[in-house]
């Protein structure tokens, strides 16, 4: 699904291992023959099998089998086997449960809103936002795209987006609408979104020219009449639903008849509970 550059993968294993592993070299067990097991100990959607096989063969560690991201593993589900050297298997071991543990909880918990949300509205997506921790953009959008999700903007470069904070330069929505022609044309095979907290604004612009109104932190109770309103008076435009929504509300959300939730929480929370064996052969 997204591209890792052999740069990121001796990235991901330098961090870890910079020189030695120090602990199985004075133990004297680096060449012997050895097996490693990954097996969810809980339901999981799986992300990240992919990447840790790059590692493994960076590693000269064979892989036996696996099962690719985007899996719905049961409890106990051996999903990933292989065999090499103990030390390599050794040198491999944590930075790829890192990486499986922290994007399959990611996957995990954007399956679970998927799924809520589209038991009320099926047609509804869930985007998740760029807010991701630094560094860690590639593995969580992958993982979230592994749960079910979309991004909604991998970066200021990749949409028109407009907040409060750039109107405050602009003097108000208002001001924006007299200026979107120019927007459009600067930006001709672009989308053009705006962030608004409230009806009347997002009323002014439903006819201005702009493809979609992104609502922030608005109950879903008003939502559901701001979403009706806006569709009346432009059928065509896009109703996104952001701020705080998580696993407690995105029902509700997704019921008010917007087209998008965006939210943060999937990047946030528990990793996946993934056990590892390592044994002689």
């Amino acid at each position: 699904m997204i591209y890792f550059s052999d740069h990121r993968i001796d990235y991901f294993i330098k961090e870890d291992a910079p020189f030695i592993d120090l602990t199985t070299l004075v133990l004297g067990i680096g060449s012997q023959q050895g097996r490693i097991r990954f097996a969810g100990r809980e339901d999981t959607v799986l992300s990240g099998t992919e990447e840790v096989l790059r590692i493994f063969s960076k590693l000269n560690i064979a892989t036996i089998k696996h099962l690719p991201s985007g899996t719905a593993l049961k409890p106990n589900q051996v999903f990933l086997e292989a065999e090499g050297k103990a030390g390599d298997l050794h040198m491999a071991w944590k930075v790829s449960l890192n990486i499986l543990e922290y994007c399959s909880g990611i996957a995990t918990r954007t399956r679970r809103l998927v799924d809520t949300a589209q038991s009320i509205n099926p047609g509804v997506s869930i985007i998740t936002t760029r807010k991701n921790f630094p560094g860690t953009k590639d593995l969580s959008i992958k993982a979230a795209v592994a749960g079910g999700g979309y991004p909604h903007r991998l970066g200021l470069s990749e949409t028109v987006l407009v907040f409060k904070q750039h109107l405050n330069f602009l003097g108000g929505p208002a001001n924006f609408i007299k200026m979107i022609d120019t927007v459009k044309t600067r930006a001709c095979e672009k989308k053009i979104i705006i962030e608004v907290d409230n009806l009347e604004d997002a009323i002014m612009l439903c006819d201005s020219g702009v493809d979609g109104i992104q609502f922030d932190k608005v109950p879903p109770d008003q939502l559901t009449k701001y979403v009706a309103a806006i569709k009346e008076k432009n059928p065509r435009i896009v109703a996104l639903a952001a701020g705080g929504i998580n696993e407690k509300n995105v029902a509700a959300y997704a019921g008010t008849g917007i087209d998008a939730v965006v939210t943060t929480w999937v990047y946030f929370g528990k990793p996946a509970d993934i056990g590892v064996t390592i044994d002689k052969i």
